[in-house]
């Protein structure tokens, strides 16, 4: 019998405390936007070791913008994980830059020709709402002639753009994983 009041009586409690929450709880969250890339750009191909410039414009109208994510896929390697640039709170409303990858990996000592990568950008609010994603291909080859001359397309043409980050992802040539059909 003591033990039918006991159970009684927390149900009672949870009910009350259900009945009783804050609410934010109970109801749904209001629509929020998240920020949104406008313009995207980055070179399709170029020599292992490339500095490799992802040129990006975004905004959020609630000024609410703090990373942009990086992930690389790689045919055979997989998806690497993905990387973070912490934005500056002045482009937390609206910025244009670039991001910078020197491809160059110490765990690689060298990629094959041609080969091909993938690299996904999105940006991030401080609320967790991930903007539209930009895909930008890319693959490895040594007879690129002039890869750093190219005319930058509008809005990047239009005078000094500031570096965000570095994209800090390591590739590596995956027929030379151990045990994994390749090499030493």
């Amino acid at each position: 019998m003591r033990n039918s009041k006991l159970i009684y009586l927390i149900g009672i409690l949870m009910g009350v405390m259900v009945l009783t929450a804050p609410a934010g709880w109970t109801q749904p969250k209001s629509e929020t936007r998240g920020p949104i890339i406008t313009h995207a750009f980055a070179v399709e191909k170029g020599k292992y070791g490339y500095v490799w410039k992802i040129y990006i414009e975004a905004e959020d109208p609630d000024g609410k913008m703090l990373s942009i994510a990086s992930v690389v896929d790689q045919p055979a390697a997989g998806r690497y994980p993905t990387d973070w640039v912490y934005l500056k709170p002045q482009y937390g409303k609206h910025f244009k830059g670039y991001l910078q990858w020197n491809t160059f990996s110490t765990k690689a000592a060298n990629l094959r020709e041609w080969t091909y990568i993938t690299l996904r950008v999105s940006v991030v609010d401080k609320g967790g709402n991930a903007s539209n994603e930009v895909v930008f291909p890319f693959s490895f080859e040594s007879g690129v002639e002039d890869q750093y001359k190219y005319i930058l397309p509008a809005p990047f043409d239009e005078g000094d753009l500031q570096r965000l980050g570095y994209i800090g992802i390591n590739l590596f040539d995956p027929t030379l994983r151990k045990g994994r059909g390749g090499g030493s």
